[in-house]
């Protein structure tokens, strides 16, 4: 991977992380593009890298809530704070097994499985029309709903369904208010990046020549920046109901991927 695939990939993923059309597809399908041949392991550090790039930005976004999460975790008192911060911590627990018990599985999908990008970002695309054309609720998030989101941002681990997507139009289906359903699914990410670092800084999985360094540090910023932008973009999006727009970029893109498969074989 040169530097400007690298930068070219940073971008992809900086936007759709936020984006509802799914970070990890959008990255398969890039990788097919520009020619990359990187092992799945190899392939997975990059991703595991700029996925990081898009927590950092979301906790500059959400720099309060963050510090809010944190206070509330040590008062334990049962107060809207703390049972918020609880909630996150909940809701990353579907996911975290997932990646514990299935690691192996995980990481040979990402490795140009270009069918199963196209078909999931279909059903993504299903997923957002969907979640549009739901009533607007005025639900708050409980324990309950936590676990379900959780369990739609453990399924989204599947390269080609959007994380972002999947989350929120779980949490906008029950019937949770739009914004703060914006605001949890950007949130409730974060920790598992950060575990997911530190999984692969102790197990010593994390380890580069200087030349893939470079690389890394590009797709970060290249990440990092875009990400602060499409941030903010998304949640004025989610707030006025135009993820239609999406859902149609998605079946696009979805039925190119499954065609571009076919003719390729």
């Amino acid at each position: 991977m040169g530097k400007l695939e690298a930068f070219f990939l940073g971008i992809i993923q900086g936007l759709t992380e936020f984006l509802p059309v799914s970070s990890s597809g959008h990255l398969e399908l890039a990788k097919a593009i520009v020619g990359d041949n990187s092992l799945p392991k190899e392939s997975l550090l990059f991703t595991v890298v700029v996925h990081f790039a898009t927590a950092m930005a979301t906790i500059v976004v959400y720099r309060k809530e963050v510090v809010q999460i944190f206070s509330g975790l040590f008062q334990f008192r049962n107060n809207e704070q703390f049972r918020f911060s609880l909630m996150i911590l909940i809701s990353m627990l579907p996911a975290a097994l997932a990646g514990v018990l299935l690691e192996e599985q995980i990481e040979s999908l990402f490795s140009s499985q270009i069918l199963l990008v196209g078909i999931m970002l279909l059903l993504t695309g299903l997923l957002l029309l969907f979640a549009n054309n739901a009533s607007k609720g005025d639900k708050d998030l409980n324990y309950g709903k936590a676990v379900m989101v959780g369990i739609a941002q453990a399924i989204a681990i599947l390269p080609g369904i959007s994380r972002s997507g999947a989350t929120i139009s779980t949490s906008i289906l029950l019937g949770i208010e739009r914004e703060k359903a914006a605001r949890f699914s950007f949130l409730m990410v974060v920790p598992l990046i950060f575990g997911k670092m530190a999984k692969d800084l102790i197990g010593g999985d994390i380890s580069s020549s200087t030349a893939e360094l470079d690389n890394l540090l590009i797709g970060f910023i290249a990440a990092f920046l875009t990400g602060l932008w499409a941030c903010h973009w998304m949640i004025n999006i989610v707030k006025h109901s135009n993820l239609n727009y999406f859902a149609l970029y998605c079946f696009v893109i979805g039925g190119g991927a499954i065609i571009s498969n076919f003719l390729i074989e």
